[in-house]
């Protein structure tokens, strides 16, 4: 039986031609007007997502930015299994800024949340099956055949043992009325979806082909470094330029919002300029007085402990939270995790170039949308006088969902009168950067007196992500027409929102949601010492995972019951994760014996959609843990590239190792105390354990996949060292000595 999607929220947009010629069409990816008219598509024309042309040739403009997660041979995959091409004969390009192509989950032209496939699983596929229909309707019509005749394969027309291309129909098939609720395939007739492995960008990144930022280059292009405050918040009192403005190939040093720029021929000459100009800062006073390691009750670890004390926002309230109070034992605990960098392996860059009024904006963005009204803001210009060229990402990892370097190069660029790059250095990457807040967590399990959970309370500490973001999203989601003080009102009323209004949703997911418990209730304090955060892989998730399964496992041990069986008497109302979770433990051989001084973990989390299980199989040697090994298992409903979805998991786990291991931003006075990868580290070869992944086989819709490998592994892993050692470690990074 065939499937076929609504389009009551949908409209496609156009049938024309672009650039050699052919079938043109368009989809907005959120619910718009109803379609254009073929007599106005010329004008739309740049808006368009997919074309297939005269000769034969099938064009995809990627609606989101391609950061090493597979979308672009994902996004393709979608349109070849309902265009019935294959994935190797499309050519993708990636799109700029266009509020045609924003995301379904969010409104806007983002890139996050793991919502790519899942976003797009029925929009893409019904846009390509609506083409594809077109095609034969033209085809019956120019061969005096009737429709059912038609057939397609590999893109051609099949009757009666001929074959024609697809190019031989497009001119008529722009003249029709463009289908909306062609029928989609059944799983059970799926070609490419959940087959089909290849890396459509592997031979361009393998050979240097591939544009990154940092490739940008063109005539009379100049290199832009810049020094900023120690402290977030800061500003340029006044600086000394003189001992570097004449050094060879500087062409301009400027002030800008936060920070001055040394503008020159080439980098290596700007980075040495600057060090030599001499900044005064203003700084601010809250976070300039804020330590991570300070022993005052009123800094550092004593705010959040502090805070603990209070009564905190009701982030969610289900059964009776006084129930714990009659409960027959309860256990308690409390888990922190840290400050964390981003550390994408290529730093922040953007290219600005302003000419005659208008802006054009090269930048690996997630947020291309938001670059561009940025860009507009501080160039003083119109957003439709900004052109966005988007350009392959070196990381993403929620970093590049914001646009402050931007800004930067925005301003650079206007204040120069200068096309620029801006460049950051590891060090500006580092202290720099919008971070994965800080958290504790405070547990408390009400048990009755078969230790079933009947109360599930917990409490987090610690600054709110959105605060931060709610800037750039305001503008971007603002109308061009309404003036820039109105956006700025709305940012500060939003920004107030959560100031004891509305508890971040991103600050307590994950926390409670995976377990069977009649009575939850969570709640939330804030403690914001200043310092700037940002979505940061999994989001709220990379440390609730490991707070809850720590929890989880205190509590199975506590009973004296196995930390599998535990887990699975809870997850009655949870079948899918519980149903990895067996997976998981068969597949790792939980409960058997291992090598000598080598013992098991195990953690699950639900997120994103996706339901994953992970066993961790750990030694420690000199007090230092060492993973041998992480089965894990996940559904994620179908899984349209198993290669791709299997790649998620393993970086997912490898990242989150990192944060598990390694992972710790401190301050000193406001100001970041790490700079480079030497007090910063990521996991190394050599401490990369084995993978096994499984995927669980699945019809369900597609749920997430570059997240939520993420969040268990740092339970999973602490569990294991608890089993080793007896020592349980509730902090982040996970440290014996």
């Amino acid at each position: 039986m065939s499937t076929t999607v609504d389009q009551s929220r949908r409209r496609f947009l156009k049938q024309s031609t672009l650039a050699g010629g052919g079938l043109v069409v368009g989809i907005p990816l959120v619910g718009l007007s109803n379609a254009a008219h073929a007599s106005e598509a010329q004008a739309l024309a740049p808006n368009a997502i997919l074309q297939v042309t005269p000769t034969n040739e099938v064009h995809f403009y990627l609606p989101r930015s391609e950061m090493g997660q597979g979308v672009h041979t994902g996004l393709s995959t979608l349109i070849a299994e309902e265009l019935d091409v294959s994935p190797a004969n499309i050519s993708v390009h990636l799109s700029g800024a266009n509020d045609e192509f924003a995301n379904p989950e969010f409104g806007m032209q983002i890139t996050g949340g793991s919502t790519s496939i899942k976003g797009h699983f029925l929009p893409l596929r019904q846009l390509a099956a609506n083409a594809r229909l077109v095609i034969r309707q033209a085809a019956a019509k120019q061969l005096k055949q009737p429709l059912d005749a038609i057939q397609t394969q590999d893109g051609k027309i099949f009757i009666h043992g001929k074959a024609f291309p697809y190019g031989e129909f497009v001119d008529i098939a722009t003249a029709l009325d463009f289908p909306e609720d062609a029928a989609l395939k059944p799983a059970s007739e799926f070609k490419y979806i959940g087959k089909y492995n290849q890396r459509l960008d592997a031979m361009a990144k393998s050979t240097g082909t591939a544009e990154f930022g940092l490739d940008v280059d063109f005539e009379g292009l100049h290199k832009a470094a810049l020094k900023q405050p120690p402290v977030y918040g800061g500003s340029v009192k006044s600086f000394d330029d003189s001992s570097a403005k004449n050094m060879p190939g500087v062409k301009a040093i400027v002030a800008i919002h936060n920070g001055v720029a040394v503008v020159a021929e080439h980098y290596y000459q700007a980075k040495n300029a600057l060090a030599k100009v001499e900044v005064q800062w203003q700084l601010p006073e809250t976070l300039g007085a804020f330590s991570t390691h300070s022993l005052d009750a009123n800094n550092g670890m004593g705010l959040f402990e502090n805070a603990l004390k209070e009564e905190g926002d009701n982030g969610h309230d289900e059964g009776d939270a006084k129930a714990i109070q009659q409960a027959n034992k309860v256990i308690s605990a409390q888990y922190w995790a840290p400050y964390l960098a981003h550390a994408t392996m290529e730093p922040m860059n953007c290219t600005v170039k302003i000419e005659n009024g208008k802006v054009d904006v090269w930048v690996g963005s997630q947020s291309p949308g938001m670059a561009k009204n940025i860009a507009a803001l501080f160039a003083d210009v119109s957003k439709d006088d900004v052109t966005v060229h988007s350009t392959y990402l070196g990381g993403g990892f929620g970093r590049r969902s914001a646009s402050d370097f931007v800004a930067q190069a925005t301003a650079i660029a206007k204040a120069s009168n200068l096309p620029v790059q801006l460049v950051w250095s590891r060090e500006d990457d580092t202290q720099h950067d919008l971070y994965r807040p800080a958290a504790l967590a405070k547990f408390d399990i009400g048990l009755n007196k078969d230790g079933t959970i009947t109360d599930w309370h917990v409490k987090r500490v610690g600054p709110n992500i959105m605060p931060y973001m709610i800037d750039e999203t305001v503008d971007a989601m603002a109308p061009g027409f309404m003036p820039n003080a109105m956006v700025d009102w709305l940012s500060k009323r939003g920004y107030g929102l959560f100031d004891g209004w509305v508890v971040d949703p991103s600050s307590i997911e994950g926390l409670f949601e995976d377990y069977d418990s009649p009575n939850k209730q969570v709640s939330h304090v804030t403690i914001d010492p200043g310092l700037p955060m940002g979505f940061w892989r999994s989001v709220g998730h990379s440390y609730s995972g490991f707070f809850k399964e720590s929890m989880m496992d205190e509590v199975a041990v506590a009973l004296k019951q196995d930390a599998v069986e535990y887990r699975l008497k809870h997850l009655k109302q949870n079948p899918r994760l519980a149903n990895v979770l067996k997976q998981a433990a068969s597949q790792a051989g939980w409960g058997k014996p291992l090598a000598s001084g080598h013992f098991h973990g195990v953690a699950t989390h639900m997120s994103f959609g996706s339901f994953v299980a992970q066993v961790a199989e750990v030694s420690i040697e000199s007090n230092d843990i060492k993973v041998h090994k992480v089965t894990c298992v996940i559904d994620c409903g179908t899984a349209v590239n198993p290669n791709v979805v299997k790649a998620q998991m393993e970086g997912g786990i490898i990242y989150g190792l990192t944060a598990a291991l390694h992972g710790e931003i401190t301050l000193k006075d406001g100001a970041v105390e790490q700079s480079n990868f030497h007090d910063y580290p990521m996991l190394r070869m050599n401490e990369s354990p084995e993978f096994e992944v499984v995927i669980i086989n699945s019809n369900e819709s597609p749920a997430g996949v570059g997240e939520p490998g993420l969040p268990p592994i740092a339970a999973a892993v602490a569990n294991a060292v608890y089993a080793a050692s007896g020592k349980r470690l509730r902090s982040l990074p996970l440290k014996l000595a």
